[in-house]
């Protein structure tokens, strides 16, 4: 079986964000970027997968810049066996990256694709569940636990939601977004990304997809969280009362 993977370039989460001084966004310019750790986490089960020989083939697609091809080059190392970036300058909202990722699996026919829940720039955790209601396929997401069973065509995934867990059995093909506790992404050795060099990395415009993009959100101002005040400590449980009703006005 065939898989794809999107992965994001976004800013390092080691790194301090820092806001422009208009507010029309984050600093990117000189700025640490790597790929979106979910993802990573995403591409280290397809190829946990592909180890198992339940995989065939691994395909790492980006949508983004130009640089983003250091991105992928990194997906490359770390087992994808091929890469493709759709470049583009254009900052793009989860749907429209979701229309665009449904036109590569129609192209590449995949049957089983894997991305992270969200990307840690912008937290929309939507693109999976958009692009699983395009296509019109199985979906599961959050997953912690994954399992295919080609014999039946099904996989079966453990979700985490807010109750606890939550086991699924799905037809493929199927999308399913990765969460924190599905693996523990390894470390990329020195001849890997030696390898990765010569793996073929096809890049697009997507201006050749005939996509009409219409964009639904607007970003107004961004702004640093205002700094919380330091706690203190109170002698008494009354006091405490005293002070969320009174000061806080909280009860």
């Amino acid at each position: 079986m065939k898989c794809l993977v999107p992965v994001k370039r976004v800013i390092d989460f080691n790194v301090k964000i820092r806001i422009k001084s208009d507010g029309s966004g984050v600093e990117t310019e000189h700025v640490k970027m790597s790929m979106n750790p979910f993802d990573e986490i995403a591409l280290e089960e397809a190829v946990g997968l592909q180890e198992a020989n339940v995989i065939k083939e691994i395909i790492a697609v980006s949508i983004g810049p130009k640089a983003a091809q250091e991105t992928l080059r990194a997906a490359l190392a770390r087992g994808a066996d091929r890469a493709i970036l759709i470049e583009t300058d254009d900052v793009l909202e989860p749907l429209n990256i979701a229309k665009i990722l449904k036109v590569m699996v129609e192209q590449e026919k995949p049957d089983l694709v894997i991305l992270g829940k969200q990307a840690i720039d912008d937290d929309c955790n939507q693109t999976g569940q958009m692009l699983a209601g395009l296509l019109g396929w199985s979906q599961g997401t959050f997953i912690s636990k994954l399992k295919i069973n080609l014999t039946q065509n099904q996989i079966e995934v453990t979700r985490e939601v807010d109750s606890g867990l939550e086991m699924l059995t799905l037809t493929l093909p199927a999308v399913v977004t990765a969460d924190l506790r599905l693996n523990e992404p390894r470390y990329i050795s020195l001849p890997n990304v030696m390898r990765a060099k010569s793996k073929p990395l096809e890049i697009k415009s997507l201006s050749a997809f005939g996509l009409t993009l219409k964009t639904h959100s607007q970003i107004v101002q961004i702004e640093l969280v205002p700094p919380r005040k330091g706690g203190i400590k109170v002698e008494s449980v009354n006091i405490l009362l005293d002070k969320l009703h009174d000061e806080a006005k909280i009860i």
